[in-house]
């Protein structure tokens, strides 16, 4: 489009009759009379040619950033559609792991009532028939999770020479988390000054700039048009001979057009302003973005914080707090000395606790990956070393 936009326009052809008389329609009655060609060209105002063919070679440099910003924001959905399918998958492991203890709780309390020798009732064995049923209902919600998780990650995966009927990514996925790397660590201050920079280089902002660049040459433009454009034109008249058969001259004729813009009020005016208010608009529009890509890191960041101390207190002290509540409760009921409801309440609490510990991993690897969009650097396609922040992997 800058190539095309930089050249001249076609020059203009034209072929006539001229002069003809109407009374005989003779061609050499009138020495007037002749076959006329011309040819015509025009050259716009001023410099706009060349402005306008660096205006958009200067557009066309935003588009190799948003190929990159393209290439991170696929990576964070791709990575965010896996972790959702992997948390899914390991939510069903843990029930898996956990559904033997419910069933010996059930065998346990079937025992107890059939002996006669505990406190066990029979609403006990029905509520530990209900609590498997219940799991076998949340295995069966986190399959149709997991399969609608892994058949939107088939949106961005290449599958050639593959039934899709038959390409389970779901048996893919690892058993372990793959974890992301890590560029914030805790505690960490991040420097006012670093942050800006490094987000005022995240590919975007790069695009933005290039916008903001054409902007101006925009300006410039609509000053070219105050000046006057002009043309050239030059025609060629064939002449036949008189009457008496004496030859007649041919005719050359040559001149120029220019136009001449004296009512500027309501056009060139109304244009120099319209392109200064677009290029402010973009110009804020900079901001605007500068703004919302620290406020997203910023929320990133506290958050990430947040689920690790989450992190901590689940692994330090609230699984094995809910480990051994359930063990004192089952320990109890053995001993006629605790209430079968308690225990079953204790073990899926402790299922749960499990499950939401896994749900603070998985939104914890969410939360970097986020970050490192933030940190996508416009020099290349990877993402950045962000080492200057902290630890990185």
């Amino acid at each position: 489009m800058s190539v095309a936009a930089g050249s001249l326009p076609d020059p203009q052809v034209s072929l006539g009759l001229a002069n003809l008389p109407t009374d005989s329609f003779s061609f050499n009655q009138e020495s007037m009379t002749q076959i006329k060609i011309g040819v015509s060209q025009m050259f716009p105002q001023g410099d706009s040619l060349n402005i306008k063919r660096r205006q958009l070679e200067t557009e066309a440099e935003a588009f190799p950033y948003q190929r990159i910003n393209r290439s991170a924001q696929v990576a964070v959905t791709v990575s965010q559609l896996w972790l959702d399918a992997y948390k899914a998958q390991e939510t069903i492991a843990l029930i898996e792991q956990n559904r033997s203890l419910f069933e010996q709780l059930s065998e346990i309390a079937l025992s107890s009532y059939s002996s006669a020798m505990g406190k066990t009732r029979q609403q006990d064995i029905v509520r530990a028939q209900l609590e498997l049923t219940r799991l076998n209902d949340r295995v069966t919600m986190l399959n149709q999770a997991r399969d609608t998780f892994t058949e939107k990650l088939l949106e961005w995966i290449n599958i050639e020479n593959t039934d899709l009927a038959d390409y389970q990514i779901a048996g893919h996925l690892p058993n372990t988390l793959v974890l992301a790397p890590e560029f914030i660590e805790e505690e960490m201050i991040v420097r006012e000054e670093d942050l800006y920079n490094r987000l005022n280089n995240h590919p975007v902002m790069k695009a933005l700039e290039s916008r903001i660049e054409a902007t101006d040459m925009g300006v410039d433009l609509a000053k070219q048009s105050y000046k006057p454009a002009w043309g050239v034109n030059a025609s060629y008249g064939r002449r036949n001979n008189d009457p008496f058969g004496n030859s007649r001259s041919d005719a050359l004729s040559v001149g120029v057009s220019l136009s001449v813009p004296l009512f500027t009020a309501n056009r060139q005016d109304k244009q120099y302003s319209a392109a200064i208010s677009r290029r402010e608009a973009v110009r804020t529009e900079r901001w605007q973005l500068l703004r919302k890509l620290k406020a997203g890191f910023e929320t990133a960041k506290a958050q990430l914080a947040r689920l690790d101390e989450r992190k901590a207190l689940f692994t330090n002290e609230l699984l094995p707090q809910m480990n051994e509540q359930a063990e004192a409760s089952l320990t109890a009921y053995t001993n006629d000395d605790g209430d079968f409801a308690e225990v079953v309440r204790a073990r899926i609490a402790e299922l749960n606790a499990q499950i939401d510990a896994l749900n603070i991993d998985v939104d914890r690897e969410k939360t970097i990956i986020q970050l490192n969009y933030f940190f996508t650097s416009s020099g290349s396609e990877v993402l950045a070393d962000a080492s200057e922040f902290g630890e990185t992997k």
